[in-house]
C-alpha cells in the first residue's frame, strides 16, 4: 500500500510541535543540562526522531525560543486602544512579564547565541510599529529606535529575582525606565548607528 505523503508530513509536523512544546517545559524544569534523550522520553518519541528534526542541540534551543516568542510574547503586541503611549507601555510590561517566567530559556538562548530567529524579527517589527505610532502621536521622543525598547526590556529583566516572585521590583523599574521614553526638551545622544562614521550595515 502506498504511503500518503501528506500524512507523513502532518505526522512530522505534529512530532515537531510536540518536541518543542515538551522542550519548553523540560528546559524550565531541569535547566540547561536536560538531555535530548529526556526530551524524547517526555515527548513520547524516539531519540532518533528528535535528532532527525534537530541535528544539533542549538537548533532545538532556537526552536524553543522561537516558540516562546511566537506563542507567548508576540500576541501581546496585538491589542490597540486610542492611547499610543499606554499601548506601548502595556506591551513592554506584558512582554517582560512573560519573559520573566522564561529566565532559564533566555539564559540557555544567550549561551547558544540563539536570538537570530524569526520570532525575534516579528516581535521587533511589531514594537517598531507601536513606537512609530507613539512618535507620530507626539508622546515619545522622536529620536527613539526600536533597539532602545529592546534595551528597556533587557534592563528591566536584569532586576528579576527569585526573591521577588510577584514582580514588584521589575514593575517599579519599568515605571522608572519608561519615563525616559517620554518627549523631553533634551535630545538623547546618538546611538552607534547614528554616530558619525557609522556604516549602514552596523
Amino acid at each position: 500500500m502506498a504511503t500518503d505523503g501528506r500524512a507523513l508530513r502532518a505526522d512530522a509536523a505534529r512530532n515537531y510541535q510536540r518536541i518543542v512544546g515538551v522542550a519548553v517545559t523540560a528546559f524550565e524544569e531541569l535547566g540547561p543540562e536536560v538531555t535530548l534523550e529526556e526530551i524524547a522520553r517526555r515527548a513520547d518519541v524516539s531519540v532518533m526522531t528528535v535528532y532527525r528534526r534537530f541535528r544539533a542541540r542549538d537548533q532545538l534551543v532556537r526552536a524553543v525560543l522561537d516558540h516562546v516568542l511566537t506563542t507567548e510574547v508576540q500576541p501581546m503586541t496585538a491589542a490597540h486602544t486610542d492611547d499610543p503611549w499606554r499601548d506601548l507601555v502595556n506591551v513592554l510590561e506584558a512582554s517582560i512579564d512573560v519573559l520573566a517566567r522564561r529566565q532559564v530559556i533566555l539564559s540557555i538562548a544567550r549561551e547558544s547565541d540563539a536570538f537570530d530567529v524569526e520570532g525575534v524579527r516579528h516581535y521587533l517589527s511589531s514594537l517598531e510599529r507601536l513606537l512609530r505610532r507613539a512618535v507620530d502621536a507626539g508622546v515619545v521622543r522622536p529620536e527613539l529606535e526600536v533597539r532602545d525598547l529592546a534595551a528597556v526590556i533587557v534592563m528591566v529583566l536584569a532586576t528579576v529575582r527569585p526573591s521577588d516572585p510577584d514582580g514588584a521590583d521589575r514593575r517599579r523599574n519599568l515605571a522608572l525606565v519608561v519615563e525616559g521614553l517620554r518627549v523631553s526638551p533634551t535630545t538623547l545622544p546618538p546611538s552607534s548607528r547614528q554616530a558619525p562614521g557609522a556604516t549602514v550595515c552596523e
